[in-house]
């Protein structure tokens, strides 16, 4: 699937701006996550053993914020960091990082793959994402999830979204630590998305705002994240 996805986004700067193939791509991404989904997707991704963890996980696209708000969120702690819950829900929430912890929490140890090639195992804790949306009470016409973020690749501030299949999978969670420890900077401080079914570029890092929206045509470019908009990556990139 990563040789695939890593096609496709060589391949947009040459075609991807005609309908043929833009019809090529959409028709593609149906089939490989319809078939996904039909050969098992929707159970849990292998989890392993704490002795697999990785002796180093990297971190890919954004590894800091060079902000002076970002540096000063950093030495007190992130304490003062909040995470916006909004769009088409009945209760929107505002969440510290304190309100995250208290939150019922889920561990796993999960493989992360990337679309450049290359993978690590990690240890992952936080709150499902479902648990959150629940408290949130989602209006029965939300049918995506948006996830914004506060770094920015190329001037823009980096975004991804799912459907509710994966955001309310057991294995999708809002993640503060990695390994035992407190998220490192590199790996998305101090909240990430964690979809285990998809490639790592669906990882939203520093999350700052959750949106449930109907549709994903208003956001951004409209192919519904920053990497789908720039380069064509495939909106789902199962594994």
């Amino acid at each position: 699937m990563a040789g695939t996805a890593a096609l496709l986004a060589g391949a947009c700067s040459k075609i991807s701006d005609t309908p043929t193939a833009q019809s090529l791509f959409r028709a593609s991404e149906g089939w490989h996550r319809g078939a996904q989904r039909l050969l098992g997707g929707g159970g849990l991704v292998k989890e392993y053993p704490r002795s697999d963890i990785s002796p180093f996980f990297r971190g890919n696209g954004s590894t800091a914020i060079d902000t002076p708000e970002y540096a000063a969120a950093q030495a007190a702690g992130f304490v003062d960091w909040r995470l916006e819950i909004g769009g088409l829900v009945a209760h929107p929430l505002v969440l510290s990082l304190d309100n995250i912890r208290k939150l019922p929490q889920r561990t796993q140890v999960t493989r992360h793959d990337c679309v450049e090639g290359w993978s690590a195992i990690g240890e992952w804790t936080g709150p499902q994402l479902s648990t959150i949306l629940e408290g949130a009470q989602l209006f029965p016409d939300a049918r995506y999830i948006v996830f914004r973020c506060a770094d920015t690749l190329g001037g823009a501030r980096y975004y991804e979204s799912i459907d509710l299949d994966d955001a309310f999978h057991p294995q999708t969670i809002i993640a503060h630590m990695l390994n035992g420890a407190p998220l490192p900077v590199r790996n998305g401080a101090p909240l990430r998305l964690r979809v285990e079914r998809q490639l790592g570029y669906k990882h939203a890092k520093y999350l700052t705002g959750i949106e449930a929206v109907a549709s994903l045509e208003g956001i951004e470019g409209g192919k519904g994240g920053y990497w789908e908009d720039r380069a064509g990556y495939h909106w789902y990139a199962g594994i």
